[in-house]
């Protein structure tokens, strides 16, 4: 949902995420978010019904969140059981993910900046998020591909296309959404979608190229429209087993790994002229620590840059003003994921 600010200042909002400023710049105004249209009380323009009581049943058990969204499209009962087979590319205890493969894979990136839902405005600074990241993920050997306003089909279509590609000398698949969104929706320029529309082609029993391979999605958007306050915080007086060379079986939904750059039911914040905060602290972190930190600690220093580094300055409009926001990040990894240089011998010992 698009958050409108009425004031009559030159440093109007142009852009639906509120979008924010580091702290120590607190006088740039141009803060929105990446909101969606009206949410009130929580409705979707989109409802889903089914006849069958088992769905009804596993929607209710699962969620509608990333985790369940997964679930309940992996579920499956015996009668249409099927064994699924791919190749091994790490040993079964392996600490890291094999990521000595002739390539390091495929990033995909869909950026959304003008929408034909009445209801989305055009999200400035987008193209700079969109710019940022194309220049860290090459810098760490993707092969990186920019999709511009596309509408669902088109983004439905080229996941798939992907997700048919032989994938046996890389080493994992990024993909990355900057859009709109509200609970459990993203928005191409035409409609809105599930996100698992997207992430379940690239599960193991569809894509076995990418089975045991890390997969990763970055999500800038909205989840809601509540906002976080924060709380001030203030110095205290005290301070206080079996052979690896055989084979084994995976989840099917194994070696995912989805960050989204707020949490369920929240704003996530975009400056109009450097950025969304999240994209903001992604880039700087991949750019400094890229090939030096494994990817989840590395997601925990972007978490700390986004929630201590940025709050919003839309004095104007003083239910926006001073917010703060948290990434909020999905991970079925299952080894340490290290973006080692291409071209360098691995360490002594590391598989």
């Amino acid at each position: 949902m698009a958050a409108n600010n009425n004031s009559s200042s030159n440093n109007d909002l142009k852009s639906v995420d509120q979008v924010g400023i580091r702290v120590e710049v607190a006088t740039n105004t141009d803060d929105t978010t990446d909101a969606f249209g009206s949410l009130g009380t929580g409705s979707s323009s989109t409802t889903t019904t089914t006849s069958a009581s088992t769905s009804t049943y596993h929607k209710s058990t699962y969620g509608t969140g990333a985790i369940g969204q997964l679930a309940l499209n992996g579920y499956s009962t015996s009668s249409n059981y099927q064994k699924n087979v791919a190749k091994m590319v790490t040993d079964r205890h392996a600490a890291e993910y094999n990521m000595r493969h002739k390539h390091r894979g495929m990033a995909l990136i869909f950026n959304h900046e003008h929408f034909e839902v009445p209801t989305l405005k055009s999200r400035a600074g987008t193209n700079v998020d969109c710019e940022n990241l194309t220049r860290v993920l090459k810098q760490l050997d993707f092969d990186v591909t920019t999709y511009k306003d596309y509408r669902y089909q088109e983004i439905l279509s080229t996941v798939k296309y992907a997700a048919a590609q032989k994938h046996d000398d890389n080493d994992c698949i990024l993909v990355a959404i900057l859009s709109h969104g509200e609970m459990g929706y993203i928005y191409a320029k035409d409609t809105q979608y599930k996100l698992d529309n997207i992430w379940s082609h690239f599960t193991a029993n569809h894509c076995p190229s990418l089975a045991g391979k890390p997969k990763l999605f970055f999500i800038q958007a909205c989840q809601g429209d509540r906002l976080d306050t924060g709380v001030t915080m203030e110095r205290g007086r005290t301070e206080t087993d079996g052979d690896s060379t055989m084979s084994y079986k995976i989840p099917i939904h194994a070696d995912f790994l989805i960050a989204y750059s707020t949490i369920p039911g929240f704003y996530s914040w975009r400056n109009t002229t450097r950025g969304s905060w999240f994209m903001q602290s992604l880039c700087a972190e991949l750019a400094a620590n890229g090939k030096r930190l494994d990817m989840l600690t590395l997601l925990t220093f972007v978490c700390q840059r986004v929630a201590v580094d940025f709050e919003s300055c839309t004095p104007d409009t003083p239910e926006m003003h001073q917010q703060k926001q948290i990434p909020c990040i999905t991970t079925m990894l299952t080894r340490i994921l290290l973006f080692s240089d291409k071209g360098k011998v691995p360490a002594a010992g590391r598989n």
